[in-house]
């Protein structure tokens, strides 16, 4: 399948990652463990601090296809918050989670595979490599994630910036890249936009922040997710690199939007015009019964 034989660690790392997400009683696994374990460590860690908007028209839509997840990219934990949002909502058609991930270092060092493994549960995945060599790994990738996003129930989670924003602007975008415009293309999932800002890339300091006094004030992270994104027109047209960018360029121009809505947000935040008692921020949802049978099942 490739030049570039994956090494001896790299094998291990995609075999439990299959397991993980490719058998359905790894699958079930995992999502009893992102329930019954991510779920509650992430809520006590950074759920007091967490505005959400667009989560109640997020529970009402029901997808009769899998669901493509796309977001801006700042923080290593973006998903992770993100994961929480739907499981407090509860978002009903969430069951199952996917979040593709650069290989190197979740899938070619012993602590990223770790990491996977007890703040995951494997879901990072399926790998994409960076190597041009190891070309044939990745459209094997996309294939998988074609049959993942095609599947009612299933969200997979895309950054299509590729890679995470490191300037000073956390309202400035790297480029689209174009695989995600391809993947949505060939699999017409139902494609939701969503931004997100306020989380840093300390996880101590970001525990530390949801237990400080400004948690609903400077230290807020606000989510906002968007309705659908219209993408018909270019399913219309003949499949080619160009289409596949600016598909790309339409989902990123979406988050572009939402990021306006959370700036402000964040001005009616510093303002004092949004009460504590407000039912978007997330800690003042209860955990639903449907969600406790969810966790239970």
């Amino acid at each position: 399948m490739s030049d570039a034989p994956l090494r001896r660690i790299e094998r291990f790392a995609l075999r439990f990652a299959e397991l993980a997400n490719e058998d359905p009683r790894g699958k079930w696994l995992q999502s009893r463990f992102l329930r019954g374990v991510s779920y509650v460590w992430v809520r006590a860690a950074i759920a007091q601090r967490m505005l959400v908007e667009g989560l109640d028209d997020l529970i009402a839509l029901h997808p009769d296809t899998g669901v493509l997840l796309v977001s801006n990219h700042r923080s290593f934990f973006d998903q992770y918050a993100m994961l929480l949002a739907c499981y407090m909502g509860p978002v009903p058609w969430a069951r199952h989670l996917y979040f593709p991930v650069r290989s190197n270092f979740f899938y070619d060092q012993p602590l990223g595979i770790l990491v996977n493994a007890a703040v995951a549960g494997g879901a990072m995945y399926p790998p994409v490599y960076r190597q041009a060599e190891r070309r044939a790994l990745n459209d094997d990738a996309l294939d998988r994630m074609v049959e993942i996003v095609r599947r009612p129930g299933n969200v997979l989670g895309m950054h299509p910036e590729g890679t995470r924003g490191k300037g000073p602007d956390p309202y400035t975008f790297l480029p689209a890249q174009p695989g995600v415009g391809k993947l949505a293309l060939i699999a017409r999932p139902l494609v939701i936009p969503a931004f997100i800002h306020g989380l840093g890339n300390d996880p101590v300091a970001d525990i530390r922040a949801n237990f400080s006094r400004d948690a609903r004030s400077s230290r807020a992270v606000i989510l906002v997710f968007g309705a659908p994104i219209d993408y018909a027109d270019f399913c219309a047209e003949k499949p080619r690199p160009t289409l596949y960018k600016k598909c790309a360029d339409r989902f990123m121009a979406e988050v572009g939007k939402l990021a306006t809505r959370e700036k402000a947000l964040r001005a009616e935040l510093d303002a004092g015009q949004i009460s504590e008692d407000d039912p978007r921020w997330l800690n003042n949802r209860p955990v639903s019964k449907l969600y406790a049978r969810e966790g239970r099942a």
